[in-house]
């Protein structure tokens, strides 16, 4: 059975009035700093600070019904006045972008997936998990459900790990 290691949230208490740390790499959009805040703080609950070990089998699935919203506003109205999009938004224009970050910062080896939900996104989101750990393909999911505010200045998010309960 599936269990809940860890849960994590932006914005949680003490978190009011102040945004996220910037993430190197990600520019003019809060999507990428609620995502690695909330899932290093989910990670943190469960492992501490650091990388996982290596076999961990930990997969990301970031679950998005907007996605960087704030990023692609940035990007349209820069090429309707007729100005250059910088190389970066290139980089970060899909959510893959900022899952594989944190994968790669706390050194979990299982698949990376994103999801764009039509209905429930926390169901859809631990139905993709179930998946990846019954088909073997993980031992543990870091979900991520962000959405950004309608303006794109802020957002929430939620991580949530999930795996088998290891009994010691």
């Amino acid at each position: 059975m599936t269990a809940v290691l860890a849960e994590a949230r932006w914005p949680e208490a003490g978190d009011a009035g102040a945004g996220p740390a910037g993430v190197p790499g990600f520019v003019h959009s809060p999507f990428a700093p609620l995502v690695v805040a909330v899932a290093e703080r989910c990670l943190a609950r469960r492992y501490g600070d650091g990388p996982l070990p290596p076999g961990n089998r930990t997969a990301v699935v970031l679950v998005s019904a907007g996605g960087d919203s704030a990023g692609a506003a940035h990007v349209r109205a820069t090429v309707a006045a007729g100005g250059r999009v910088g190389p970066l938004f290139f980089f970060q224009s899909v959510p893959n972008s900022v899952a594989g970050h944190v994968a790669a910062r706390r050194g979990l080896d299982g698949p990376v997936v994103c999801l764009s939900p039509t209905g429930d996104p926390r169901a859809e989101g631990e139905a993709e998990a179930d998946l990846l750990l019954h088909d073997g393909d993980a031992m543990q999911a870091l979900l991520i459900l962000i959405e950004l505010a309608p303006d794109g200045t802020s957002g929430e998010a939620t991580a949530v790990l999930l795996g088998e309960e290891t009994r010691q």
